[in-house]
């Protein structure tokens, strides 16, 4: 069951300048997503931001898309949206583990990225998450997404749009993370 706690938000960020947001979404459960893409567009639209859509297969092609798109087109953020289900297997393991790990390199590599994947144990869960007027996790998304925008801008750099600094490699950081030396 879905908790009714309400959590605090901040305000949406203002801009000075145009904001070009990507929503990368696997549409597997195709209409949990179509509500999740409505709350992320709802939410850039919110804030002035214009919205371009892809769809992947699947929520592991998904950091894979934004990486893509970070180094051969110019936005300065990226929403991911997509949903998992416990199933039988541990495959669901898997996909909500390195999706996310996906997306925390390219994070930490100085994309914004909000991450609206969606990792539940039934439809029911998911309804409710990816509803834009419950909790609407495709909004937050967008919302996380915008505000790291605003901060790269503050800090006078850009999300690093058709390229990849070196020092920040995800193949490095995935290595630094997991306690290799090798480089």
């Amino acid at each position: 069951m879905a908790s009714n706690t309400q959590h605090y938000q901040l305000d949406l960020p203002k801009f000075d300048a145009p904001v070009r947001l990507l929503i990368v979404v696997a549409p597997y459960y195709k209409a949990i997503a179509d509500n999740l893409v409505a709350g992320a567009r709802a939410t850039a639209e919110e804030a002035g931001a214009a919205v371009d859509l892809v769809e992947v297969p699947g929520a592991l092609e998904i950091p894979a898309a934004i990486g893509m798109a970070s180094r051969g087109a110019n936005y300065d953020g990226y929403v991911a949206l997509g949903c998992v289900i416990r199933g039988e297997t541990t495959h669901y393991d898997t996909v909500c583990n390195d999706s996310s790990r996906g997306l925390t390199l390219l994070g930490l590599q100085g994309l914004a990225v909000g991450n609206g994947i969606l990792t539940v144990e039934n439809v029911t869960q998911a309804e409710v998450r990816a509803d834009p007027a419950g909790q609407n996790k495709g909004g937050g998304a967008a919302a996380a997404a915008l505000h790291l925008v605003a901060l790269a801008r503050k800090w006078g750099k850009r999300s690093v749009p058709g390229g990849h600094d070196t020092d920040l490699d995800v193949i490095r950081l995935a290595g630094q993370l997991e306690g290799s030396t090798r480089t």
